[in-house]
């Protein structure tokens, strides 16, 4: 089958990475045998805690010694790390049993590299054709995504919590979507929902809701002591209504 890309996007601090990490964790429990790529694009690298991964190198390390290497006035080395940009993202990629994790990092060299930065775009977009799923933590927009990532992706999933402002970033991110990163299928997921009649305060609109997470102590939990996702008990709130969500989208 085609590789599914599924973005996760919302304003910061609603809890878009730990969503990122279960909807890994579901996967990989659903599809044991499918191979999976978790990409954190959010330079906090905040989802290789969740998932339990240590990152030795990034992306961005990557495009840092190609930079280094032109400024410098070896070109020579410099085409010669693009040619084996593939397989240093290769080498980059934390892999286990479950799946496979590769984080974007943060750009910090002054100077425009756009070549750069759109060859290993292209780099990413090649080695996702080889993964049944692909997971993508993005910051609070999608331009990070479009920009630095992939130019599409198949499903969108946004993330809030009640707010009026990250209902608003929803909306604001549905309405970039179509021009920066192509979904076949958007869906929302409101994170950290309190009281019964949250309907009454909170305007979708036309966006579907595919499922209502609320306050899980056992997340708190593991996020206290710095457990990975895979530590949860099965009967988590977060894990029950993550797999209702991927689910709505016709992914288990």
């Amino acid at each position: 089958m085609s590789s599914k890309i599924i973005a996760v996007a919302g304003k910061g601090g609603v809890g878009k990475t730990t969503v990122s990490a279960a909807i890994v964790r579901i996967l990989t429990e659903q599809y044991p045998n499918l191979r999976i790529l978790a990409i954190d694009a959010d330079p906090a690298i905040g989802l290789s805690t969740a998932l339990g991964v240590n990152v030795a190198k990034t992306l961005d390390d990557i495009r840092k010694e190609i930079v280094a290497k032109t400024v410098s006035g070896e070109t020579r080395e410099a085409i010669d790390l693009l040619n084996e940009a593939r397989f240093h993202v290769f080498e980059a990629m934390a892999e286990n049993h479950r799946f496979a994790f590769l984080a974007i990092g943060r750009p910090e060299t002054a100077g425009c590299y756009c070549g750069v930065n759109a060859y290993l775009k292209e780099v990413i977009a090649s080695l996702a054709d080889e993964f049944d799923y692909v997971v993508i933590d993005g910051e609070a927009g999608i331009e990070q995504i479009n920009r630095r990532v992939m130019e599409k992706v198949t499903h969108l999933m946004l993330i809030s919590d009640q707010s009026k402002k990250g209902i608003s970033v929803l909306r604001n991110i549905r309405a970039l979507s179509g021009d920066l990163i192509h979904p076949d299928r958007t869906g929302v997921i409101l994170n950290r929902v309190e009281n019964a009649d949250w309907n009454q305060y909170v305007d979708l609109g036309d966006m579907e809701l595919l499922a209502t997470i609320a306050p899980d102590r056992a997340q708190l939990q593991n996020d206290i002591q710095g457990c990975s996702v895979f530590d949860l008990p099965e009967d988590s709130v977060l894990l029950h209504e993550v797999q209702r969500a991927l689910s709505g989208m016709n992914f288990i």
